[in-house]
């Protein structure tokens, strides 16, 4: 079967700027493109780079959040309402939202990719863990109120909630109920041991990959994990298929195909 690549770019004005954090922006445009929960864009900033960022908010007036950690996330953090950007997409397979108990799980931004699928979760079915290193860096914890019964947040530095990070806080959520499903986005490290953690439990769960991309579209390979492509075959990938991932929260590739030790 040949697979089809959506590479057409698309020029939008930034309807709203957000600031939802220390050193992270949320930015919403309108787009009528059909998206997914988990899926992510391209967006190319003139003159600096290209990069993917995961779709925070769905609907015709979407959303990217962004951290500032590079030239490309500085340029885009920067921009104010009325400014435009260049998007293309969406790319990937996201997450399929599933009937029944889900503990979701975001370290770092991981929550704006888990949101849009929890807000299709009926609220009682929702438990949710947040972590951050410190409490100005907690990300989205009113806005997970919204979709889930029972929203905890754990801060390394214990500044607020729970003293320890994000899988730590799984762990405990774990031991007192029965999940049917562990929804998580975050460090590829945190991620790794999140998996190790629900295989234990005898859990089933599905996790959102982040690899250096080129393209986007499956073409090139840069972001290629054991053979998968995270921009086709991901960003979420199951935990059955995950355990079959040597190089998972091991190493990583960078701009030029060299492994990276995580």
């Amino acid at each position: 079967m040949t697979e089809r690549f959506m590479v057409t770019q698309t020029a939008v004005n930034i309807a709203s700027r957000a600031e939802e954090a220390e050193d992270v922006v949320t930015l919403r445009f309108d787009w009528d493109a059909p998206a997914s929960p988990g899926q992510f864009i391209m967006v190319w900033i003139p003159g600096v780079d290209e990069v993917p960022m995961s779709l925070s908010y769905l609907g015709d007036r979407k959303g990217i959040t962004v951290k500032n950690i590079g030239e490309a996330t500085k340029a885009l953090t920067s921009l104010q309402a009325g400014d435009q950007m260049i998007v293309r997409g969406p790319y990937g397979r996201g997450y399929h939202v599933p009937k029944g108990k889900v503990l979701a799980v975001g370290g770092g931004t991981g929550m704006a990719s888990l949101l849009p699928a929890l807000e299709r979760v009926p609220t009682a079915d929702v438990h949710t863990a947040i972590g951050a290193r410190g409490e100005r860096e907690l990300l989205f914890e009113e806005r997970a109120k919204r979709t889930s019964s029972n929203v905890r947040v754990s801060t390394d530095d214990g500044s607020k909630g729970f003293h320890g990070n994000a899988v730590q806080l799984a762990r405990e959520m774990m031991s007192s109920t029965k999940y049917d499903m562990v929804l998580g986005c975050g460090p590829e490290k945190m991620l790794y041991f999140l998996h190790k953690l629900c295989a234990e439990k005898g859990v089933p769960c599905q996790m959102s990959l982040e690899r250096y991309m080129k393209c986007g579209a499956g073409l090139c390979g840069s972001c290629a994990i054991d053979g998968k492509r995270v921009c086709r075959e991901g960003p979420v990938f199951t935990g059955d298929e995950l355990k079959d991932m040597k190089e998972f929260g091991k190493q990583r590739r960078d701009e030029c195909g060299g492994r990276l030790r995580l």
